[in-house]
């Protein structure tokens, strides 16, 4: 029986909690959380025992006899000095996304856990839902033919993060997908982005316009060719803080991604749009693969589709839509039950490991910088 502490129950760790509760070889022993009120509510909520610990200090775990695992779902500010103390005591991690702020900092605590030799997974649930697996599935029988590009959208009206812009909050879901279904990650990456709500150090609501993509920055609807281009700020690795552009936090961002073999991805973020869009498709020469969450019903589709020369035109031939099938339950409960396995077999969850939030967080860092140098392409190294 593995024996976990549960670091952190807002709106995601509640979830964890639930389901770690459910495993039938998991036993829950700690609840860890800076508010006493989310203790008493999950107390209640789930009508935890009496020997399970409640506590406000992480600290206090390392009373806990034979505690074997923690997850961790706290800001991801707090990450790094959490997980680097929970591998030093001993503890299987599993943390929720991003790893760290810092690919330097996820660097060492991947090192880190290899050389405890402890599972370190990081929470991407959306490669453990049932349609990502069954596109890379899809993608890597050659059923697209030749891939030729992709894109997705993930918008919404809301809700608006005060402590990171719509890059960093809503592009790794899809970023990580890219790279399971393409087997690869990007080579160079270009983001370029707009503020409206949210601008400098005030965060105040409207009034400032931040063309980033252009280096103009427009307040009260100045005009941009008289605009000063604003300085890039780029904060010291190992600072836990993202080098967010000074004019403020983006609420729209356009991110292209170029891989190794030429193929490119381009992805729409915004948080101000309420035309809500969950949607990722890879087109090929045969076809398109629709991964499109809006559509409970059938979330992937693959269109059957091509165009052949007749005379002097191109023509579409073959087109049919085929709904495909997919396995059933919660992507959180693989999640879960895929630590659980990496625990128990001591085999590294290859799909969502350290390194491979390493990368993800490597991208996102050099997309940052490129949303600051307003969309200068920034090449990514191995």
């Amino acid at each position: 029986m593995i024996k976990i502490a549960i670091i952190g129950v807002g709106r995601w760790g509640v979830h964890l909690l639930r389901n770690f509760l459910a495993h039938p070889q998991v036993s829950v022993v700690a609840v860890v959380d800076p508010h006493p009120e989310r203790l008493a509510a999950v107390k209640q909520q789930f009508n935890l025992e009496e020997n399970i610990l409640l506590t406000t200090q992480w600290q206090d775990l390392q009373q806990v006899p034979q505690l074997t695992a923690v997850a961790i779902a706290t800001p991801a500010s707090t990450h790094y000095a959490l997980i680097k103390d929970a591998l030093k005591q001993g503890y299987h991690v599993l943390a929720e996304k991003p790893l760290t702020l810092d690919p330097v900092e996820c660097r060492e605590l991947c090192q880190l856990a290899q050389q405890q030799h402890l599972i370190l997974m990081v929470d991407h649930t959306y490669l453990f839902h049932p349609a990502v697996e069954q596109g890379q599935a899809v993608v890597q029988a050659g059923k697209l033919g030749d891939l030729r590009y992709g894109y997705a959208t993930r918008t919404h009206l809301g809700p608006v993060r005060q402590d990171v812009d719509a890059l960093w909050d809503l592009a790794i879901h899809d970023i990580a997908i890219f790279n399971n279904w393409l087997g690869q990650v990007p080579v160079k990456v270009q983001a370029t982005g707009t503020i409206w709500l949210q601008k400098e150090g005030s965060r105040e609501w409207g009034g400032a316009t931040a063309v980033l993509g252009s280096h103009a920055t427009c307040f009260n609807g100045g005009n941009p060719r008289n605009a000063v281009a604003p300085q890039v700020e780029h904060v010291a690795l190992g600072s836990r803080e993202i080098n967010h552009s000074p004019s403020g936090l983006a609420d729209l961002v356009w991110v292209t991604l170029t891989y190794p073999d030429g193929f490119q991805a381009y992805i729409h973020l915004c948080w101000l749009n309420p035309d809500k869009q969950r949607r990722l498709v890879v087109v090929g020469s045969l076809g398109s693969l629709i991964f499109d969450e809006m559509s409970p019903s059938s979330p992937l589709t693959l269109l059957h589709g091509e165009l052949e020369i007749q005379g002097n035109h191109f023509l579409p031939v073959n087109q049919k839509p085929e709904v495909l099938e997919l396995a059933t339950g919660e992507p959180l409960q693989r999640v879960c039950d895929r630590f659980v396995a990496s625990i128990l077999h001591n085999t590294p969850p290859e799909i969502s490991s350290g390194w491979v939030g390493t990368e993800l967080v490597q991208i996102l860092a050099a997309l940052s910088t490129s949303l600051n140098q307003g969309g200068q392409p920034v090449f990514l190294k191995d």
